[in-house]
């Protein structure tokens, strides 16, 4: 993963090889080819330091961007869906996607999928009224585009 904080209150985190200098990788979306990106709002910590909230998110993150950037070679992952991914604990996470940014390697085009975990009833709450009136929520909020769930829920 790379992990960057000069554009953004926190941390995102990233993946660096999904797509192949070609351009193969992610089964391309509505918006191409992609890499995953996800944020924190806990500063960056030395990742060695396991007992940080940093280093907690950072684990989770890691995890669910292996399942979803494996999920990916094999189904078409689009901004506005959702998806459950399994985890450690009893409940699945919930997480929508969304578009984030677009960025160049040569002269191909390739985007950045947030990959954003809400709760399950943000998730429910997404399909049925639709995932832009969650985000529109989460941004009311000033959740947006984070990941951390130590926060009140929005739906």
């Amino acid at each position: 993963m790379y992990y960057f904080s000069e554009h953004i209150e926190g941390t995102g985190f990233a993946t660096m090889e999904l797509l192949n200098p070609d351009g193969n990788g992610p089964k391309p979306n509505v918006i191409g080819t992609y890499e995953l990106v996800a944020f924190t709002k806990e500063k960056y910590h030395n990742i060695e330091d396991s007992g940080t909230p940093f280093n907690k998110i950072e684990r989770h993150i890691c995890g669910l961007f292996t399942t979803i950037g494996n999920y990916s070679s094999q189904a078409v992952l689009n901004p506005k869906e959702t998806c459950e991914v399994p985890t450690d604990q009893e409940e699945n996470a919930c997480l929508i996607f969304d578009a984030y940014k677009g960025f160049q390697i040569s002269d191909r085009i390739h985007h950045l999928l947030l990959c954003l975990q809400v709760f399950r009833s943000e998730m429910d709450f997404a399909r049925a009224n639709g995932t832009d009136k969650l985000i529109d929520l989460l941004k009311d909020a000033g959740h947006y585009p984070y990941s951390d769930l130590n926060r009140e829920k929005v739906a």
